[in-house]
């Protein structure tokens, strides 16, 4: 070969690579593929959503500040209050009443003025009680009213108030004291001198209103690992019902299966060799039953989600837009996640959707366990709600939002990050249909949803929250448990009570029950409750009389008053039930919204309880009653310390009111059993342990709304389906060159404790 050839094939060599360069350098990313789209127009709502927003941390200081300044007695900052100090023990929004919020809304009315609710405890007075004030107007107050006798019925009394973090603190001295007076015991029983023991609380505390005694369950402590499954056998009961922190004592211990009157009654059987003891040696962090650490290294990378051109929603102070949806959210230091002003296609679905309470009750042979009946909001389903782990609790690129409270403290505190907002696509086709007989096409939609996550960490468990929009109008909710489980020490017939894990350790038995409130306002206020269901019908047959068919119909039917629309927990319930408005769509069905409920509840505890009237929102699957404003909330933070004579009731709520025509609100509970087993260890997983609801349009609109989604897709036999015209299928080769930039990963969760 010459030179001459040589020079040639170079230059048509380098030709062609320069050609090649080119294609990809104008292949590499399509003109406007990945630019971020500007945010819809549907998110500008004037600020109206404000009128339900949160209070900033400058309103709380604002509200403490007023009071500290104007109700004439001394308040100690509540983190270092003892029982005897009056102290202000959480301030949060009060929202306005539904009439003021929709004459401002939909009337043009006046923005209502802004309030918040201080809830005080006055130990410092001749008789102690709880004290509720709305305190407004805000940002500058200057002005308080008592609504503790108009909304309870009389003053709260002092025993029923939460008890304080200062308050765990000081029983867990207690405690610690009275352990030192058996030595011997500990150091045989559970390798320790008891001062690396973790101490966890039960709840309620004794057996009639006024009583403060508590059983304490005490676990080995091993950094880094949850306690709660290495139970040692020891519990104690602790009276710390008197305002002076002094007179505080143990009045009963339980070890292996006994009874005894002291610490010192312990030690002394122990020492004469009259207690059997079950040796348990202090674990360590590498074999500790129910270590989180992962016992594989990182493999390849998991899928992402993102999205090639931002977020398709918008969220905006405490609104969030998306594909025709505008929802408000908020976050309640103790019920957790609350919604309001959810709409659709500009019409107002639901006014409230709220979390009101989460029971956790428990099954065993030792007493702490028995005993338990959790309600989580005395502890703060919403103030307990940490900042979410980026990529794992949401989705990396999910929109996240500081959530604000001041509770047992005078200085606001922030948990960031601690709900997140994002697109979620289900991989799952919300509808489809390929055609295969006359002609040949398919059409379908994806199953993007639209979610609102917060996760609660409750002692051992955490709660996933969801709130979901489904481009079909349909709301869903959803809430799944993970956490540890809470255990026993494993003695006698333990397994009548749950399943053995562990070396020594039980799981115990237990009920999950939650409960929502449902305001909806479907076509306005007024609804009533309509109920369709199967039936089967034998007629002979029309062509063919000497034969019978069997032909199903459809039972309809209207509830007219509010006992017959209270469903017991476990008893049968219609199929379709649905909030009905007096006006029809196209084809003259009234337009309805359905509550599909989806459950697996465990049983309610019985009627016959001495504190079933507590928690006797949980003898429902669903009860619809007339909406009022002294009727806001299911229960109440001060039942858990005295479910005996409980300052909430909902059975008083249903007392057989018509229901038709009027503004109604729908109460749902949702739970399941759990009967824990090995493979609860570490964790409790989310995979069947999830429970919800549907809000479904039920002929409230003329055909499917999501045939306006702007991601259907149809193409035909007759069609190009490789050309972006026809099929946005197939334009997805250069979105996924739109990678995001993520930002780097930060976890703050731990500085706030």
């Amino acid at each position: 070969m010459n030179v001459k050839t040589v020079l040639i094939l170079l230059v048509l060599a380098l030709a062609t690579i320069f050609a090649l360069l080119c294609v990809l350098l104008t292949r590499e990313r399509a003109p406007g593929t990945c630019q971020q789209r500007p945010p819809a127009r549907e998110d500008m709502d004037g600020g109206q959503s404000l009128v339900f927003a949160d209070l900033s941390p400058e309103e709380m200081v604002a509200v403490v500040r007023y009071l500290q300044g104007h109700l004439g007695v001394q308040l100690v900052d509540a983190w270092r209050a003892k029982p005897s100090d009056n102290c202000i023990a959480s301030v949060d929004v009060q929202v306005p009443a539904k009439a003021e919020v929709l004459r401002f809304l939909d009337g043009g009315g006046a923005r209502p003025p802004r309030e918040a609710l201080a809830v005080l405890y006055f130990g410092k007075q001749p008789e102690p009680n709880v004290t509720e004030y709305v305190v407004g107007p805000l940002p500058t107050p200057a002005y308080h009213r008592d609504v503790t006798v108009p909304k309870y019925g009389g003053k709260v009394p002092y025993h029923r108030r939460p008890v304080t973090a200062k308050e765990y603190v000081d029983i867990n001295a207690l405690i610690q004291r009275e352990l030192q007076k058996a030595p011997s015991f500990l150091a045989a029983c559970c390798d320790t001198d008891g001062t690396d023991l973790a101490i966890l609380t039960t709840a309620p505390r004794g057996f009639k209103s006024g009583d403060r005694a508590t059983w304490f369950v005490l676990f080995h402590n091993v950094a880094g690992t949850g306690y709660y499954l290495s139970p040692v056998g020891l519990e104690v009961l602790v009276d710390h019902g008197d305002l002076r922190v002094s007179r505080w004592q143990l009045l009963k211990i339980f070890y292996n299966g006994r009874y005894f009157p002291s610490m010192k009654g312990l030690e002394d059987a122990f020492v004469a060799n009259l207690l059997e003891v079950i040796r348990i040696k202090r674990p360590q962090a590498e074999t500790v039953l129910g270590s989180m650490r992962p016992q594989s290294p990182p493999g390849s990378p998991a899928p992402l989600q993102y999205e090639p051109q931002g977020p398709r929603y918008s969220v905006r102070d405490n609104r969030v837009t998306f594909q025709g949806w505008s929802i408000t959210f908020g976050m309640n230091p103790n019920s957790g996640p609350r919604l309001f002003d959810i709409r659709f296609r500009g019409e107002r679905i639901v006014y409230e959707l709220s979390l009101q309470e989460a029971l956790a009750l428990y099954g065993s042979n030792c007493p702490g366990g028995m005993s338990t009946r959790y309600l989580d909001g005395s502890f703060g389903i919403g103030r307990f709600a940490y900042e979410l782990v980026r990529g794992l609790d949401c989705p990396y690129t999910a929109t996240y939002v500081d959530r604000h409270y001041l509770v047992e403290s005078d200085t606001p505190k922030t948990n960031q990050n601690s709900l997140c907002i994002f697109e979620h696509d289900a991989a799952l086709p919300l509808r489809r249909h390929f055609s295969d007989s006359w002609s040949l096409y398919y059409g379908g939609l994806r199953k993007n949803t639209l979610v609102i996550r917060a996760i609660s960490t409750l002692i051992n468990y955490d709660y996933i929250w969801d709130f979901m929009f489904h481009s079909s109008g349909t709301v869903e909710v959803r809430v799944h448990a993970t956490g540890y489980i809470s255990s026993s020490f494993l003695h006698g017939q333990s397994t009548n009570y749950g399943n053995r894990v562990g070396p020594h350790t039980l799981g115990t038995m237990h009920l999950h029950h939650m409960h929502y409130k449902v305001d909806l306002d479907v076509n306005g206020q007024l609804n009533s409750v309509e109920t369709q269901d199967m039936g089967y019908e034998i007629e002979k047959d029309p062509w063919s009389m000497e034969n019978t068919i069997e032909r199903l119909h459809l039972r309809r039917g209207r509830l007219e008053r509010e006992d017959e629309a209270a469903f017991p927990l476990q008893g049968p319930m219609p199929r379709y039930l649905s909030f009905a408005s007096p006006k029809p769509n196209k084809w003259g069905h009234p337009r309805s919204y359905r509550i599909q409920i989806s459950s697996s509840a465990g049983e309610h505890l019985p009627t016959s309880s001495s504190m079933e009237r507590s928690i006797s929102w949980g003898r429902y699957q669903l009860a619809v009653t007339r909406r009022k404003e002294e009727e806001p909330t299911s229960t109440s933070i001060y039942n858990q310390n005295d479910p005996w004579t409980p300052t909430v009731a909902f059975a008083d709520f249903i007392n057989n009111e018509t229901i038709t025509n009027e503004d109604l609100v729908a109460w749902i509970s949702v739970g399941f059993l759990h009967v824990p087993h090995a493979e609860d260890v570490p964790n409790t997983v989310t995979v069947g342990n999830g429970v919800g609801f549907f809000l479904r349009p039920y002929n409230y609109f003329d055909e499917d709304p999501s045939v306006a989604s702007p991601d259907g897709v149809y193409f035909s036999s007759e069609q190009d389906t490789g050309a972006c015209e026809v099929n946005s299928l197939a334009c997805l080769s250069p979105s996924a060159t739109c990678a995001p930039h993520l930002p780097p990963f930060h976890y703050g969760g731990f500085l706030n404790l």
